[in-house]
């Protein structure tokens, strides 16, 4: 029952952010009577949603809730899960994880035991950390979940001489990299990615919210007729030079005397970002390897072979997680177990 909760959960990505994505599944004797997951955010909870599909509410006062996530115990955008479950009387609620959130924080577990109800929590707690990997990060680190991307030819390269431009991957791998878009909450390139690539940086081959768009241009050397200035998403720029926001592009001014990373990270979270997908070159790819400052890698590594140019980063295969092909390309996906 807990892991058709985390499915329902899934459900929500891309959609639920900044909240946590939860899912909820409603039983009588052993038999699924409701279900929901949280679709939107500033729409009702998977509590919610999956007691208002339960055909015959008189069943509640002897049912059993699996939620992924501790119930909230707080006035949102919409009122307090906890106490909703305890006005519909249920005799039982089984949580996966408990809420790092400090408005949360054990105070769902308590309302529900107030009241009578028995609880047991950590069923399945590994798989629902992982699930919402992104919002456990944010609380716990006070920073966003980084997830870097490359792709790689055979022999090691991810561009061209000179960063000429070179297309590496395969169809299905570049659908996968704009699924993987609207997954996270921030795209991040550098300035010489995003000088030689002028990338868009938003979906075109999958559904979803198009990413914040985040650019590293120090100097502010970048054209402003680049796409990355046409005001057609939310773009941050961060920089040394003072510059006023405009059209949909906002610029932050950095000390050049502290440390370039830990100061976006901490602005992303100032401004509630969970995520940021960074799609840099290999000059920010080695800076947040050297410094630690990643959660989880995503290497396609394409059959093709270039015989030069500029190198990819290099990688053991200490923290490997999952390894498939995604058409002609194989996915390496690592996580950095010294962050976790």
């Amino acid at each position: 029952m807990m892991r058709r909760a985390l499915d329902l959960a899934r459900l929500g990505t891309g959609y639920a952010r900044p909240n946590p994505l939860v899912g909820c599944v409603v039983t009588h004797e052993g038999r699924v009577i409701g279900e929901g997951w949280h679709r939107q955010y500033g729409g009702p909870h998977a509590e919610v949603n999956a007691l208002a599909s339960v055909a015959d509410p008189t069943l509640l006062p002897h049912s059993r809730v699996y939620v992924t996530l501790e119930p909230c115990a707080h006035h949102g955008k919409t009122p307090p899960c906890a106490d909703l479950l305890v006005s519909k009387n249920v005799a039982e609620v089984v949580v996966c994880n408990l809420d790092p959130n400090p408005l949360v924080a054990g105070k769902g577990i308590a309302k529900l035991e107030a009241a009578g109800i028995k609880v047991e929590t950590g069923v399945l707690e590994p798989e629902g950390r992982w699930l919402n990997r992104r919002f456990f990060t944010f609380q716990e680190k006070k920073r966003p979940y980084v997830v870097l991307k490359w792709a790689e030819t055979a022999d090691g390269y991810l561009a061209g001489p000179y960063f000429q431009s070179v297309a590496i991957s395969g169809e299905l791998a570049r659908v996968a990299v704009h699924q993987w878009r609207a997954e996270e909450q921030a795209i991040l390139v550098g300035t010489r990615t995003a000088l030689h690539d002028n990338p868009h940086l938003n979906l075109r081959a999958w559904p979803g919210q198009n990413p914040i768009r985040v650019v590293i241009d120090k100097n502010l050397s970048l054209p402003p007729t680049h796409h990355l200035f046409d005001g057609k998403q939310q773009t941050v720029v961060y920089t040394y030079r003072e510059k006023a926001t405009r059209d949909n592009v906002g610029y932050v001014v950095l000390s050049e005397a502290e440390d370039l990373f830990p100061q976006i990270l901490n602005n992303l979270h100032l401004r509630n970002v969970q995520s940021v997908l960074v799609e840099g070159g290999p000059t920010v790819l080695n800076s947040l390897l050297k410094d630690g400052l990643w959660d989880e890698i995503r290497v396609l590594r394409s059959p093709k072979k270039l015989g030069g140019g500029v190198s990819a980063p290099k990688l053991g295969l200490a923290g490997l997680r999952e390894q498939r092909h995604i058409g002609a390309d194989e996915l390496l996906v690592f996580v950095n177990e010294a962050s976790r």
